[in-house]
């Protein structure tokens, strides 16, 4: 390494270490810990008000450095689900077998349609076009269902009129969601 670098990467390591009490800066504010019990960002980012951009600084931690996702553990949106099946892990019991009609219409993550613009959906996740579906309250969230013609979805979201065979897929568009309208058709609960 050269000289420059290698002093570039010990005032980096040294602001870092003396920035202990520093606030810190979380994208996606999400923690986890690595096998090693390492606090790390879920993102793999984070930084100290841009004094220690390769790390992170908590106060009761010190400094830390930064893991790549793989290293870092779960996606957030893993844990999220992970909680959602063991506080719903009865209803993963109850889920039909084999092909069966749904009632599917389409929404949008509109203020109009959902008291709020944010896209977050009832299990906490973010609305994701091609994967999130409103489901009745008799299924889990994180189940996934095979829509013919239209893919694989996931249980995110739940809704008022979402009752019985009655799904709603998100779309990112009004136009997109009065374009599909209310198809009936053939769906399947993919078992992992």
């Amino acid at each position: 390494m050269s000289g420059k670098r290698l002093a570039f990467v010990l005032a980096i390591f040294i602001l870092g270490a003396n920035a202990v009490n520093a606030e810190t800066i979380e994208f996606d504010g999400i923690l986890g810990k690595n096998e090693s019990g390492m606090n790390v960002s879920s993102s793999g980012i984070g930084m100290n008000r841009g004094l220690f951009p390769f790390g992170r600084i908590r106060e009761d931690r010190g400094a830390e450095v930064l893991m790549s996702r793989s290293e870092a553990g779960p996606r957030p949106e893993d844990l999220i689900l992970a909680r959602w099946k063991e506080k719903q892990m009865e209803r993963w019991g109850h889920l039909p077998e084999g092909k069966f009609e749904i009632n599917a219409s389409a929404y949008t993550a509109s203020s109009d349609e959902c008291g709020k613009s944010d896209g977050i959906t009832a299990s906490g996740l973010k609305v994701e076009k091609n994967r999130t579906l409103a489901c009745p309250s008799s299924y889990p969230f994180g189940a996934k269902l095979s829509i013919e013609g239209l893919g694989i979805f996931r249980c995110e979201d739940r809704g008022g009129a979402i009752k019985g065979n009655h799904f709603d897929i998100y779309m990112e568009t009004k136009r997109e969601a009065f374009t599909f309208g209310r198809r009936h058709l053939m769906a399947e609960v993919i078992f992992d």
